[in-house]
């Protein structure tokens, strides 16, 4: 029998080790050129990347059955690069803890998100994958940006396999 919950517990380590890889590529990027726009849906990598958090935040509060719903989309921007990766860091660790909590069971259940017209429920299992398409979506966005910096993207699609692994996401597999 196949444990349906594992690839959610893989798409979660994968989504910390890419976005741990992302901010060590950004170390050292000063507040004026975190800000400085740049192509894409929003308007700098310091915009995106609070984007990513932002909705992070807000679909694993939902997960979670927090109670700050809308209220998290009213944060305020975090401005430093450091900062930014400390906090996601940490939202990567809450939404990971959940994953290697799920059940099968779990995944079937509905949580309420909060939307302006009103709570809205939604299956664990699509939430889930949601979250993780939109994290991939914006993650590939800041990519570009952070290539307009002169800096290197990282490679980010070296996870999975056995063949092409990154050494770092090693630390994330079994």
């Amino acid at each position: 029998m196949t444990d349906a919950t594992r690839p959610y517990r893989l798409m979660a380590l994968n989504n910390a080790w890419s976005n741990a890889r992302f901010y060590h590529a950004m170390r050292g990027m000063g507040p004026v050129e975190f800000r400085q726009k740049r192509p894409g849906f929003f308007p700098s990598l310091r915009a995106t990347m609070n984007h990513i958090l932002t909705v992070d935040l807000y679909y694993i509060d939902a997960l979670t059955g927090g109670d700050q719903g809308r209220a998290l989309r009213d944060r305020e921007e975090t401005r430093d690069v450091a900062a930014l990766a400390v906090a996601q860091a940490e939202s990567d660790a809450r939404l990971t803890a959940f994953c290697e909590a799920l059940t099968p069971e779990m995944l079937a259940e509905t949580r309420v998100t909060e939307r302006e017209s009103g709570p809205v429920p939604e299956k664990v299992e699509r939430l889930l994958l949601h979250l993780f398409q939109h994290q991939i979506h914006h993650r590939g966005q800041a990519h570009v940006q952070l290539q307009t910096t002169g800096i290197l993207p990282p490679q980010l699609d070296e996870f999975y396999l056995d063949y092409d692994r990154a050494p770092s996401a090693r630390d994330y597999l079994d």
